[in-house]
């Protein structure tokens, strides 16, 4: 990290020097953004700690991006600034008794199991435009395929790395970079990327040579077409082929989202001795199988969405194959998949998994009140690869928002969401979640 950090000085510099230039000031954003969140989680069977975990904090994310300086290269940065300050916890709810995990649910962990009081950080992003082509070099919050931020707790993930978007094909966006570290939700540390099976804080393996690419093709202006690719180093290399497609009926619109992701272990994760080391997936395999621990997994699904006025009705389907569990970036301390199954408590992602999803929206401006919105999402997952007979699992999420429309309180955000997992994994208890937000987005430039 210590070249990229020197290049990222580099570029800072250059950028300093021209920051007199018209556009790196004038087009500059800044916006404060406000998140005041309480978390509380129920396991609902079992004997083992905790019963419950419970923690209220409020959250400031502070979001600049400058503008470019003039001339065939404009340069520019941007900067993102995370604050947590603690209004509830205590040491049983937050659980992280004697520190041996990252965190806690929504703070990192003081040496005697109890949640800081406060806790930030500060990312710097470098960025350099040429024609359509973008490089940038720092901190990024990534909503791609091969790899997407977490921002379910207080503050968001954030990754740190480098990244090159161009645009100068008409229609066809192309990305790629590489990411070399990871700061959790509920982290100060930035640390090295690793996949479920061998993230364990202490004792687990990890690596920093993460790459991706990819290209987003708009073929008319309803039909995308996607392709990307991601390697983890050690651990996994993953293809991923995708299609969204809008048609508009003479009644509603019809919206198609259709994904296939095909992986499989690189490196040392490929070899029985690197397995042995560490460089593990988690999956099922059945005794004695050489293979224990390699990635090997195929996940495709389709999701078919109806929209008619103030109405959204969808259903999907995924189904999951290979031994191995679906390999996704996750330090252990909270990670999303790119995957229509992934939820609020649970993602669907077990080895031989099939999933069938089913929700419906409204939003309540057609009856007069603009700003509420409500929605109801439901998944069932079964054939799941265990000893013995094959598992299953099921989530219910119920959501409830409303954005304040007028007065002194404009944009004032309020998001009341329950969800109810219930599991008979032997490794996954069964949970009962609420969480409640106020947020307020406050722009400064």
């Amino acid at each position: 990290m210590n070249k990229s950090y020197l290049a990222l000085a580099v570029v800072l510099g250059g950028a300093a020097q021209q920051a007199g230039a018209a556009g790196f000031f004038e087009d500059s954003k800044a916006t404060l953004g406000l998140r005041n969140f309480y978390f509380n989680q129920d396991n609902r069977d079992g004997a083992a700690p905790p019963s419950k975990q419970e923690e209220w904090g409020q959250g400031f994310i502070l979001d600049y991006k400058s503008g470019y300086t003039q001339g065939p290269v404009g340069f520019g940065v941007d900067a993102l600034g995370l604050v947590g300050v603690r209004l509830d916890s205590g040491k049983g709810t937050h659980y992280n008794p004697t520190s041996a995990n990252n965190s806690g649910q929504l703070f990192p962990t003081e040496s005697d199991g109890r949640a800081v009081h406060e806790y930030g950080s500060l990312g710097l992003t470098a960025k350099v435009r040429f024609s359509k082509t973008e490089a940038r070099l720092g901190t990024f919050l990534p909503k791609l395929p091969a790899v997407t931020h977490n921002d379910g707790r207080l503050l968001p993930q954030t990754f740190e790395g480098a990244q090159v978007t161009s645009n100068e094909i008409s229609n066809l966006t192309l990305t790629g970079g590489k990411f070399e570290r990871a700061k959790g939700r509920s982290s100060t540390n930035s640390d090295s990327l690793s996949i479920a099976g061998a993230n364990n804080a202490k004792t687990g393996q990890f690596s920093n040579q993460f790459y991706f690419a990819g290209a987003d093709y708009k073929l008319g202006k309803n039909l995308l077409l996607q392709y990307y690719y991601g390697n983890l180093e050690d651990f996994y290399v993953q293809h991923f082929v995708g299609l969204q497609h809008d048609w508009k009926l003479p009644v509603g619109l019809l919206k198609t989202d259709l994904r296939y992701f095909n992986s499989d272990s690189d490196g040392k994760n490929a070899s029985a001795s690197g397995r042995a080391e560490g460089y593990r997936s988690s999956g099922y395999w059945s005794a004695g199988d050489r293979d224990r621990g390699e990635v090997d997994n195929r996940a495709w699904s389709a999701k078919f969405t109806y929209l008619l006025d103030a109405h959204e009705l969808s259903f999907g389907v995924q189904r999951l194959s290979g031994n191995s569990d679906f390999p996704v970036l996750n330090q252990g301390d909270g990670y999303t998949a790119y995957l229509i199954t992934d939820s609020q408590i649970n993602k669907f992602l077990r080895a031989g998994e099939r999933t069938w999803r089913a929700s419906y929206a409204y939003d309540f401006a057609k009856l007069g009140v603009p700003g509420l919105k409500a929605s109801a999402v439901y998944l069932s997952g079964d054939n799941i690869d265990t000893n013995g007979s094959d598992a299953s699992e099921w989530e219910r999420n119920l959501r409830l928002d409303y954005v304040v429309q007028g007065g002194l309180f404009k944009g004032v955000g309020f998001s009341y969401r329950h969800a109810t997992l219930r599991s008979d994994v032997a490794t996954q208890r069964s949970l009962d979640e609420n969480r409640f937000y106020v947020t307020y987005s406050l722009p400064l430039l």
